[in-house]
């Protein structure tokens, strides 16, 4: 599911700088860092909202927004989330976005005391090509790069964002798990599905089936995680990560990031797997590899630097 939208104004401002296909600085300048809300369509304070974002130029942020019982998800939330993953797959000036925790936590999970003070299941569309997840955008294939900031926990349905992101920056005191196991909830937005191919079967059902927690030095070894910083700079150096990202020529960059992913999900045989690769690839030669060779041939990159 392709998706891609987002318009916004705030008056905040940050440094950022500008790269060309080797990662070499070609200007700094100042861009707004701008609150909006896909759902209204307008200025996004935060006071109130389950979920803020911010757009930093090329890269937004998405947050959610219940510190309260550390982020973890319900209805509203779930259907903000959705909303505004899908606003920014639509929107063409923007190339990465970060999903990350307000208050030191990622997310909890489901709210289980909405759950609780249900007497029926709530409805949830079976059909996973009609409706969306019980978190919110666990269904969704995004066609842009999406990095999740992790702090604190990042357990049950969070741990199912978490995987729904292609990078996991993780903070050193950060806990991942399948922490429903103890009350009979199971993970139906992905984690069954993406677990077993990030890190393997044989370490996937170790985690689901003990529900055991999971420390940040434990997940880089899986690599469920693929930075570990330190407690506190998990959205920054995501964001970091995310600007690098989205100065290199991103009809290139998500070709070879699509190919990938089908090749992990979708390929039913390795010459599908390298025709789809070929397919998408070929025609990034002509609208930007061109232009590539002939700056590496003038000197850029040289040595494999990147800045």
């Amino acid at each position: 599911m392709a998706l891609k939208h987002f318009r916004s104004l705030t008056p905040v401002f940050a440094a950022t700088c500008q790269r060309n296909v080797f990662g070499q600085s070609i200007k700094a300048t100042l861009l707004p860092i701008k609150s909006y809300s896909a759902a209204t369509g307008g200025e996004d304070t935060g006071t109130g909202q389950t979920v803020v974002t911010e757009r930093r130029g090329s890269v937004v942020t998405v947050a959610i927004n219940r510190p309260e019982v550390r982020n973890a998800v319900n209805q509203e939330t779930a259907r903000r989330l959705l909303e505004e993953l899908e606003a920014f797959d639509r929107d063409p000036d923007l190339n990465v976005a970060v999903l990350h925790g307000r208050g030191g936590n990622f997310c909890a999970g489901y709210d289980l005391k909405k759950l609780a003070n249900r007497t029926a299941p709530p409805k949830l569309e079976q059909d996973v090509t009609k409706g969306p997840g019980p978190m919110g955008p666990s269904r969704l294939q995004l066609s842009k790069p999406l990095i999740a900031a992790v702090s604190g926990f990042a357990v049950a349905g969070g741990l199912e964002l978490a995987l729904l992101a292609d990078l996991r920056v993780v903070e050193e005191g950060a806990v991942m798990g399948v922490f429903c196991r103890r009350f009979g909830v199971p993970l139906i937005d992905g984690g069954t599905v993406r677990l077993p191919r990030l890190i393997g079967l044989s370490r996937a059902l170790d985690l689901i089936l003990t529900g055991r927690p999971v420390g940040a030095q434990e997940a880089l070894a899986f690599g469920l995680a693929n930075r570990v910083v330190p407690d506190g700079q998990a959205l920054e150096a995501a964001l970091q990560l995310a600007e690098q990202i989205s100065a290199f020529p991103q009809q290139c960059l998500r070709a070879d990031r699509s190919s990938a992913i089908y090749s992990c999900f979708d390929a039913p045989s390795f010459t599908q797997a390298m025709q789809h690769e070929t397919d998408r690839g070929v025609p990034v030669l002509r609208a930007e590899s061109i232009a590539g060779a002939m700056q590496f041939t003038s000197g850029a990159g040289r040595g494999g630097k990147f800045s």
